[in-house]
């Protein structure tokens, strides 16, 4: 077996490029290869570092949901109200009054000319912070307008946007509820479009 072994001339037959370097030679490499080589390895570093600070990102995002508080008397309604709130990414939680609603927030209905009695939800409340109230108007006992008012009337609670829901469509109620304090007024069946105009009340 015969064993051939090339030289340089045998490689480069011309003159060889300025920018070949055999291991033996002693002529450096070009700076702009150098250089074209430390941009690279840079510019990956920025974008691993991008992607990390992305993904970290969307992951803090994901987790500060906004915490919604239904309330409707009607089981069929506040499903459809909590699953659209959920669908949209919200925290929910579903009550079937006002009065829970009140308990939930920590405010005793007895007691509410005082505007802010606290009640042995209180202590709850504190641990849940609620970024929004949507409540149907028509309810037994205690309506959604009484709601709106008990909410407003209180000084730790009054800052929370409130939404109103009816199947009726009386415009005299509805400038009500808005005079009020309601941020919204949805009429029923509440469409995922509705749902989609209550986060800007939530970044105010």
């Amino acid at each position: 077996m015969r064993i051939m072994y090339l030289h340089d001339h045998d490689v480069f037959p011309f003159k060889k490029p300025s920018f070949y370097s055999s291991p033996s030679s002693s002529h450096p490499v070009p700076f702009y290869f150098s250089s074209f080589f430390s941009s690279f390895i840079i510019i990956f570093s920025l974008s691993v570092l991008l992607r990390h600070i992305i993904f970290q990102v969307m992951a803090i995002t994901s987790d500060a949901q906004f915490h919604v508080l239904a309330v409707d008397d009607s089981l069929i309604d506040r499903m459809l109200i909590e699953r659209l709130l959920k669908t949209s990414s919200f925290h929910v939680t579903a009550v079937d009054s006002a009065t829970k609603a009140l308990k939930f927030l920590g405010l005793v209905e007895d007691d509410l000319r005082t505007f802010d009695t606290p009640s042995v939800a209180s202590k709850f409340h504190q641990d849940i912070e609620v970024n929004l109230i949507i409540t149907d108007y028509c309810m037994p006992g205690m309506t959604g307008y009484d709601l709106l008012r008990k909410i407003k009337e209180s000084k730790s609670l009054k800052d929370i946007p409130v939404v109103i829901m009816s199947s009726e469509n009386v415009p005299s109620r509805i400038n009500r509820c808005l005079e009020e304090g309601a941020e919204e007024f949805f009429l029923k069946p509440v469409q995922q479009s509705d749902v989609n105009k209550l986060k800007p009340h939530l970044l105010k």
